[in-house]
């Protein structure tokens, strides 16, 4: 595994803790390369009263010095300024008189707080909702900044956008008939895309989103959507054929589905390429013998139906995975519950949320893309340092342009 990462503290802890181990010395990283996809991370119309409380921070602890890595494990640590309202709840010492008073007895329906509970042995579901939360999701964030930026220093560049809030379902160019194989104009998207409030392209749609959000908290519901990422200056040979753990695609998916809420993913045209026959969506195979090159291959598809994956493995046109999330589970208007403890009929706990958090998925989603595609890059790559991955990079190019 040439890249491992890990995550830990609670929604209402003290801090939320990440260590990336794998990226190799030399590497040019800053507090500043990080903390831009944090604020990302915080945006988007229909986010909570949490967002106005929390400025996400990373603090470098380990692994950087004098703005260059140094090849040992990287170690973050972002504060949760809300912690100083739940000392007492949250305390890792005995617990204190009062400490009950944010006790969950009352599970929320399509949350992990039964299960979790069940599971763990508790009956204080807040074990469980703390870690299951989101949250954990702005230390996911800070460790694929770290992994953009490594793939950049190889002309890889990663980013998304919303295609869909609820009903509202943006039309072309992003529609889902059409999958894009021009990393132009996925990075001319991702451009507008980053000053639309649903970080949503089709000018539109954005502000059909907009008034749909308006609605649902005024009507005390929550709302999910769809939301695309994509990997543009992939070269063609990440991943491989050869185990079904070595497929990118399914390494891709599994990072994915990992995100809190998405309950399905798709790559390249997905679930609508099984309705249609063969003929229509395979990418037909063309080589130029110039200097036109793609990834400096020949080789060259003029459609990506595909999704930049076949075979489990990269084929040198722009990786797209499309993630769809669910609506956030806890309401204003609580749903049927029972209580854990007497076992009777209550209202679902209510915990302060978000109404719709597409746009910031998609940000988290961009960060679980550059983790997996730079694990798969120094598989194929290796070297402990930029200068030894850069050789070894260059001698592949100059294989491609001569296959």
């Amino acid at each position: 595994m040439a890249i491992r990462y890990l995550t830990s503290g609670e929604s209402h802890g003290k801090a939320l803790i990440g260590i990336l181990e794998g990226i190799p010395s030399g590497l040019p990283v800053s507090s500043g390369d990080i903390d831009r996809d944090l604020r990302r991370r915080q945006g988007g119309h229909g986010r909570g009263g949490r967002m106005k409380i929390e400025a996400d921070r990373a603090q470098i602890l380990s692994g950087i010095r004098f703005g260059k890595t140094i090849g040992s494990p990287i170690a973050l640590l972002i504060e949760n300024n809300d912690w100083q309202n739940w000392q007492d709840i949250m305390s890792a010492e005995l617990k204190l008189k009062g400490s009950d008073s944010k006790t969950v007895a009352s599970p929320r329906p399509g949350h992990a707080d039964l299960a979790g509970a069940v599971k763990y042995d508790t009956h204080d579901m807040r074990n469980i909702l703390e870690r299951s939360s989101a949250r954990e999701t702005a230390m996911r964030v800070a460790l694929g900044a770290i992994a953009k930026r490594f793939l950049s220093e190889f002309g890889i560049r990663i980013g998304s956008y919303v295609v869909g809030i609820g009903r509202v379902q943006s039309s072309s160019p992003i529609g889902r008939d059409k999958v894009k194989s021009s990393e132009n104009e996925l990075l001319e998207l991702f451009k507008i895309a980053e000053i639309s409030p649903v970080r949503c392209p089709d000018k539109i749609s954005s502000k059909k989103m907009v008034q749909l959000i308006d609605k649902a908290l005024k009507e005390g519901n929550s709302l999910g959507g769809i939301f695309e990422v994509f990997a543009a200056g992939v070269p063609v040979g990440l991943g491989s054929h050869i185990q079904w753990d070595r497929r990118l695609d399914g390494k891709l998916a599994q990072a994915l589905m990992s995100i809190q809420a998405i309950k399905g993913v798709e790559i390249g045209m997905g679930f609508e390429m099984s309705r249609k026959s063969g003929s229509e969506v395979m990418d037909e195979i063309f080589y130029r013998n110039s200097k036109f090159k793609i990834q400096n291959s020949k080789f060259y598809h003029k459609t990506n139906n595909a999704g930049g994956i076949e075979g489990g493995m990269t084929n040198g046109m722009p990786i797209i995975i499309r993630a769809a999330m669910k609506p956030i589970p806890t309401l204003r208007k609580p749903l049927h519950s029972v209580d854990i403890n007497t076992k009777k009929p209550v209202k679902a706990a209510y915990e302060r949320s978000d109404i719709c958090a597409v746009p910031a998925a998609g940000v988290v989603g961009e960060a679980m893309t550059a983790l997996v595609i730079a694990g798969a890059f120094l598989e194929k790559f290796g070297g402990d340092s930029m200068v030894e991955v850069k050789r070894n990079y260059n001698s592949y190019l100059n294989y491609l342009s001569k296959f």
